[in-house]
């Protein structure tokens, strides 16, 4: 805890990075997970393989994936980046599929009454009532995403991880203490910010 107190500065630096990092990492996981969360949804039969291999990629140790990683990539942030893109895309395509195949389909129809193409459904109708849902399963790849970049303090990328590693390379248990906390504390506020936006969706397209 000392650690926190005394160097809050460092703590805010290294969350900051930790921030960017995971935000980049899914915003790139998501544009990959949509699309094939769209075909799974789209074609039932490539839906079972696709989340199956989604599902064993996840099932990977972290560790065990970030050595190979870095044997690819080399050290730096690369390695974690693409760590946190693969273990996202399990939970935001699952969520994309089950909330484009969850839109009431009296409602798609009336969109096919009304005139509406294929994309201006998608876009109008089966997006917007897919959200919350969608939502939901960024919520809880964010949360992973958060735990699993305080690895990239082992391969040399800034975060969190910087101050666990350090810690126990230094013996200093302040610093292991200060970055676990952080770390705690950032995926708190983070769920607790997605829970919000996921219930407010709901709310609107109720």
């Amino acid at each position: 805890m000392n650690y926190l107190v005394t160097h809050p500065g460092r703590v805010a630096e290294l969350s900051v990075a930790h921030i960017e990092l995971v935000a980049a990492a899914l915003i790139a996981a998501s544009a990959i997970a949509f699309p094939l969360g769209l075909v799974a949804a789209r074609r039932p039969a490539i839906a079972s393989w696709l989340l199956g291999a989604l599902g064993a990629l996840y099932t990977i140790p972290s560790l065990a994936l970030l050595a190979v990683l870095v044997e690819l990539f080399g050290l730096g942030p690369v390695p974690i980046f693409v760590a946190l893109v693969l273990y996202a895309q399990f939970m935001l395509a699952r969520n994309v599929v089950a909330g484009i195949n969850g839109v009431d389909r009296a409602q798609i129809d009336a969109a096919c009454g009304l005139g509406m193409s294929p994309g201006e459904i998608l876009r109008r109708v089966e997006i917007p009532q897919a959200l919350p849902v969608m939502i939901g399963g960024l919520r809880v790849a964010a949360i992973a995403a958060i735990a699993i970049a305080t690895l990239g303090g082992y391969v040399g990328t800034s975060g969190l991880g910087v101050l666990i590693f350090n810690g126990l390379t230094l013996h200093q248990s302040s610093m292991i203490v200060a970055g676990s906390l952080a770390a705690s504390m950032l995926a708190i506020v983070v769920d607790a910010l997605l829970r919000l936006a996921e219930r407010r969706a709901r709310d609107a397209f109720a």
